[in-house]
């Protein structure tokens, strides 16, 4: 059984409450479309196309390294350490008194799992080439 489904699932419903949050803010605000220099709907803005930027492509490399049969545990952690980063990025960018500590650690996060995924495909492109 594949673990990838699973937190992809748990993404796309992370996704979704962004995109909802985000919504409502502009209903409240009534704000169709930009930011209209509202500080709070920039925010929301670029929580959720922040996520929408990173999340795919890391799943995608996720997918690929549970594809060439990494450890269910490996594919777990990748996932993990992503979901905690972009929770904490979110709540970070979120913050009108913003503490960059929770941005810094959600990009540090989400930066370790594109790079742990890369470097283990590439190390198993090189296994595969030389085997």
């Amino acid at each position: 059984m594949h673990v990838l489904p699973l937190y992809a699932a748990l993404f796309a419903l992370l996704y979704v409450a962004l995109s909802i949050r985000t919504l409502r803010l502009r209903r409240t605000l009534r704000i169709a479309i930009g930011d209209s220099g509202n500080e709070t709907m920039l925010r929301a803005m670029r929580v959720h196309s922040n996520f929408a930027e990173y999340v795919p492509f890391s799943l995608l490399l996720i997918l690929l390294v549970e594809t060439q049969g990494a450890p269910a545990l490996l594919v777990h952690a990748l996932c993990l350490v992503l979901f905690v980063g972009r929770l904490s990025h979110a709540f970070g960018v979120s913050q009108t008194k913003e503490n960059y500590r929770y941005r810094v650690f959600g990009m540090v996060l989400t930066f370790t799992t594109l790079v742990t995924s890369a470097v283990y495909l590439l190390f198993a492109y090189v296994r595969y080439q030389g085997g």
